[in-house]
């Protein structure tokens, strides 16, 4: 009886130390899964080869753009290429990006633009206020800090963003930063009327932000963003295509079926049940990510027909609770995964937005909301600007959308846009 419970929960925590393993191969990205999986190859005589297939799962028709393994082990992702990625989930109006585009580039390696604004304009072709517009997106970006045009800018756009920030920094560090280089720490206090201790707080605060940003980028480590689909549209109908290199084939080594030494085979048992299990959680891993984009297409064709302003909202536990799977599970299968689309290549988590309830149906995202009003603002009379409750009745007349004063005032702030006073021109 106890003999059997033993043998009872060992099997029992071989299930779960495989359980735990496939879980994680899930949220394996395609190059980590190489990776792993080549590893395991090293070790195990049973596997003669791993071949990646860089076709397709569905031979339904030819790809424009061709991908493979060894493609992506000689490229390498600049400040530039990381920086433009981020852009991918921010509202911008598409007259705008080729601004954004061209300040992105004239930054420096330290992450500092070099190039006056009036400069950048004249680049553009286009106008100074597009260009301040251009630069508070850039300066929006991860790491902050970021398009700062000197360093007391580049300190004040790290610290706004921390607790313990107040209002007289902002002052200190664009018009009198010369007294922290100097360590003139009276003028500061008489000045701002702050003690001691506060000042101490202050200089602790200064110390822990990055003077170049943009070295936060600039590492040897090398990132890859590798679709696992391409979404695209076949006369009327929108398809999925599966690349194969997220699900490698395993060629079977079957010469060591001939071995009978008894301790050569308690080995290769145990290589037997290492392959079958990285079969079993490959098959697992690729279904399950197949399952969840294909849902996700489902869900989101309007997305993928007519653009950002048709994004819906969408939770992991929508999709959850339609595939009997565990959020948890969702969350790992749509981790750093992207798919390519006809809007470009798309991280699987951009698809899960936040909404505001409507009457009528549904939802609105928030990022949909917000290009909403920015697009409002946009096209208003600048001698005439709108007022939070006018951008409220414009949605409700133009897009159906129907929102609180309070909530067009929250997006419109979190968009820095300022107050229809404020936006004022003669």
């Amino acid at each position: 009886m106890k003999q059997h419970l033993v043998q009872q929960q060992t099997i029992q925590r071989k299930l779960n130390q495989s359980l735990i393993q496939s879980i994680q191969m899930l949220q394996f990205t395609s190059v980590e899964l190489y990776e792993y999986i080549n590893e395991i190859a090293e070790e195990n005589p049973l596997i003669e080869e791993v071949v990646y297939d860089a076709g397709e799962h569905q031979q339904t028709y030819q790809a424009s753009d061709t991908y493979s393994i060894d493609a992506m082990n000689s490229s390498e992702k600049t400040l530039y290429e990381r920086l433009k990625e981020q852009l991918l989930t921010i509202d911008i109006p598409e007259e705008l990006l080729p601004t954004v585009e061209f300040g992105i580039d004239s930054l420096n390696e330290n992450g500092y633009l070099e190039i006056s604004l009036e400069e950048w304009a004249s680049a553009c072709n286009t106008t100074y206020p597009i260009t301040e517009k251009a630069l508070h997106i850039i300066q929006q970006l991860e790491p902050r800090g970021i398009g700062a045009r000197h360093l007391g800018e580049c300190i004040y756009l790290q610290l706004r963003e921390m607790d313990g920030y107040r209002p007289f920094i902002e002052d200190l560090l664009l018009h009198h930063l010369d007294w922290i280089a100097d360590y003139d720490w009276t003028a500061i206090q008489e000045s701002y009327g702050i003690t001691q201790e506060e000042l101490d707080d202050l200089i602790k605060l200064i110390q822990s932000c990055d003077p170049k940003p943009g070295k936060l980028l600039d590492t040897t480590e090398v990132e890859y963003i590798v679709p696992e689909a391409k979404i695209w549209k076949d006369q009327d109908k929108w398809k999925i295509t599966f690349y194969h290199w997220s699900a490698p084939k395993l060629v079977i080594d079957s010469s060591y079926n001939q071995l009978v030494d008894k301790e050569a085979e308690r080995f290769l048992k145990s290589k037997r049940d290492q392959l079958r299990w990285l079969e079993g959680a490959l098959k697992y891993r690729t279904a399950t990510i197949e399952l969840v984009i294909r849902e996700i297409v489902e869900r989101q064709v309007d997305f993928f027909e007519f653009g950002l302003l048709h994004l819906k909202s969408m939770t992991l536990s929508d999709i959850a609770d339609k595939l009997e799977l565990h959020t948890s599970t969702i969350s790992r299968a749509v981790n750093n995964k992207y798919v390519e689309t006809p809007h470009g290549i798309y991280p699987l988590k951009f698809f899960f937005q936040s909404g505001v309830s409507q009457d009528d149906d549904g939802k609105k995202t928030t990022i949909v909301l917000k290009h909403m009003i920015h697009r409002l603002i946009e096209e208003e009379d600048k001698a005439r600007p709108l007022s939070d409750e006018r951008i409220r009745s414009r949605l409700q007349e133009k897009y159906s959308v129907n929102i609180a004063r309070r909530t067009v005032m929250k997006y419109r702030q979190e968009l820095n846009i300022p107050a229809s006073y404020k936006r004022r021109k003669e």
